[in-house]
């Protein structure tokens, strides 16, 4: 699947309303399920992932892992955006909390979440998506968009499942 998401190609930064953000997502997971069928490297699996939902989920203006690297600390990995921040602490942030409940976080403004990092100062919402095999926390999926509440349930819901299916 070297050509991508076969999707209606749209400009970085639309923002759909909720239900078709949702079909466009329902339609790319059965080919992003194929782009990584067989694949058992992490990191190949967390690069095609970032590469396919930023093509998936236009709102987006970063999209991508924080891999875990300590007991308490995040490390950027495979992401597409602008420069993400190195290394996040589990004390801080949206993805901080979503490493130290392991539950998914779901911000439509990120102004209104206390200890928010603004790796860039154009994210105004965010959905981080833990990663856990085994019972043990590995990474988030981390969503920022420029635009207040970007992400829906729905969307949350669909990116859980996918990354407990190709990342377990």
């Amino acid at each position: 699947m070297s050509e991508g998401i076969l999707l209606p190609p749209l400009a970085r930064g639309t923002l759909l309303p909720a239900p078709a953000r949702v079909a466009r997502l329902d339609a790319a997971l059965p080919q992003i399920r194929a782009a990584l069928e067989g694949e058992r490297d992490e990191i190949a699996i967390q690069a095609t992932l970032a590469c396919l939902l930023w093509e998936t989920l236009a709102q987006t203006n970063w999209c991508g892992f924080y891999r875990r690297t300590g007991d308490a600390v995040l490390t950027v990995g495979p992401y597409q955006g602008t420069m993400g921040c190195l290394r996040i602490d589990f004390a801080r942030g949206v993805c901080g909390a979503c490493a130290r409940t392991k539950s998914v976080q779901l911000v439509p403004d990120v102004t209104k979440f206390e200890g928010h990092i603004a790796c860039d100062d154009r994210t105004r919402s965010e959905l981080v998506v833990p990663v856990v095999v085994r019972g043990e926390l590995r990474a988030v999926l981390d969503l920022d968009s420029p635009h207040l509440d970007a992400f829906s349930r729905e969307e949350a819901d669909r990116l859980v499942a996918l990354v407990s299916e190709v990342l377990s």
